[in-house]
């Protein structure tokens, strides 16, 4: 089953890291991405510029808006993602955590992606066309 695993973090404490700080924790997320690989649970991942940066998009009653950057003051902002590929929900916050202690600081929060992974999906298909099969037998004689 995929998931997503949202990254947030304060963009002013982020943002005031010394950069020796700041280079541990780009070399704990490419750390993290490796492991991520090597244990077949990657899918992707991306950091994203500072919310200043972005566009809030809103539609009402047909007419759509734009703001300059997060549509709310929050504490944390969204610093990035991971996409991964987990069992169920509990592996999903296993796989997760480890970015939280891997000295990467933010805080990240784990949701099912919808609709099946393409294992999810191979594995129904396999089961469908086993039930479709009738058993082979062997040749008489």
């Amino acid at each position: 089953m995929r998931f997503m695993f949202m990254i947030y973090h304060d963009e002013k404490e982020h943002e005031a890291l010394p950069e020796a700080e700041m280079q541990g924790h780009v070399d704990g997320s490419l750390e993290y991405d490796e492991e991520l690989r090597q244990r077949g649970h990657y899918i992707v991942s991306d950091a994203l510029q500072p919310s200043r940066t972005a566009r809030t998009i809103r539609v009402r009653r047909g007419k759509v808006s734009t703001t300059d950057g997060p549509f709310a003051e929050t504490k944390e902002q969204l610093g990035g993602f991971f996409l991964i590929e987990a069992k169920d929900l509990n592996e999903a916050c296993e796989i997760s955590s480890r970015f939280a202690r891997s000295g990467s600081g933010p805080t990240p929060r784990a949701s099912p992606r919808g609709g099946a992974s393409p294992r999810e999906r191979a594995r129904e298909e396999a089961r469908t066309r086993s039930r479709r099969t009738p058993p082979s037998h062997a040749p008489e004689g």
